[in-house]
């Protein structure tokens, strides 16, 4: 289970590479187990079932048992009870004082205890997911590739609109597409008809891609040198805000399908991007949706947030989109 969101992530797997999950523990002590080595060089940040780490002081309530009780033990020695029978023998029975007594916290402190230990899994983890991003970001700055992440709603058209990418850049430089689904490889296989590559990462009962499934991607999948890396994040606006996957920038597709209150709904996806593309224009006729509202929305969160108005399916607006990515890729080009 994922400590950050709570989605469970126990069939993940890179196109046919079954990936292994960390195993379930009760909520509150979840274990990470991670090698050091991993991390190329980032530092240990391995910590045990009490929730403790390396070099962090632990509460005194994050050593309890689970219940939120602890035992103390007398250790006076130990005291002898005397009785007579009735035939006038007397016998003394010695008896060791040592005993134990549980004393309840309450649910007060259990509740804090147990969040305390819940606030440190989710450090632990995106302390080790961004390490990796880093590592990530990295090997793309040192291929010289523009990495996007994708990132929308469910049935915003993100699919939809790369194709059409794929096919109006042609040849003109490289690409790749890491495509994330909870299942199936249907979009791989529709990317990869355009002649791109493209691999799929299911991610399982996971509602997000993270760094280190990226890595595994592009370790399978090759980087495009010079070129741009498309990275197609599972139809969430809530937990991909929140996981760098080393990627250059954020790309945030809403449909006019949708409402225009998005933006304020999930305000930190909206931060986080530096681009909104507000896709299927082409139905704006037959709907009741205020473009103008949802980019004032959007601006409300982010003042400097790009916004583009485009149809993949009628092709209204793909050039100022295409022209947004060669431009983004000039200056990836140009950073040394």
């Amino acid at each position: 289970m994922c400590g950050t969101c709570g989605c469970g992530q126990a069939e993940m797997r890179v196109e046919d590479l079954h990936l292994l999950p960390p195993h379930d523990h009760p909520p509150g002590v979840e274990e990470l187990h991670t090698d050091s080595a991993d991390l190329h060089g980032y530092g240990d940040l391995r910590h045990n079932h009490a929730g403790s780490h390396v070099g962090m002081p632990v509460e005194a309530e994050d050593r309890h048992d689970q219940d939120d009780q602890h035992r103390h033990g007398d250790t006076d020695n130990s005291h002898g009870d005397t009785h007579t029978h009735a035939d006038g023998t007397t016998h003394t029975h010695p008896h060791s004082r040592t005993h134990e007594h549980v004393h309840d916290h309450g649910p007060d402190v259990a509740a804090s205890a147990s969040t305390r230990r819940l606030v440190l899994v989710e450090q632990d983890i995106l302390a080790r997911n961004d390490a990796i991003a880093v590592a990530n970001r990295r090997a793309f700055h040192a291929a010289r590739t523009l990495a996007l992440n994708l990132v929308s709603s469910p049935g915003s058209g993100k699919t939809t609109l790369l194709v059409e990418t794929l096919r109006r850049i042609g040849g003109r430089y490289p690409v790749a597409v890491i495509e994330g689904d909870q299942e199936t490889t249907t979009d791989a296989e529709r990317i990869r008809a355009t002649g791109a590559p493209a691999i799929q990462v299911n991610t399982g009962k996971g509602c997000h891609l993270d760094a280190e499934l990226v890595r595994t991607a592009t370790a399978r999948l090759g980087i495009p040198a010079s070129g741009i890396l498309f990275i197609e994040n599972v139809g969430n606006l809530v937990c991909p805000a929140g996981f760098d996957l080393g990627e250059a920038q954020k790309v945030v597709i809403v449909s006019v399908t949708e409402g225009e209150d998005k933006p304020l709904k999930y305000s930190a996806m909206f931060a986080a991007s530096a681009l909104m593309v507000v896709s299927k224009c082409d139905l704006l006729p037959h709907l009741r949706f205020d473009v103008d509202r949802l980019i004032e929305n959007a601006r409300r969160i982010n003042p400097m947030i790009g916004v583009l108005r485009l149809s993949a399916q009628s092709g209204d607006g793909m050039d100022r989109w295409m022209h947004w990515l060669d431009t983004a890729r000039a200056l990836r080009l140009a950073t040394d």
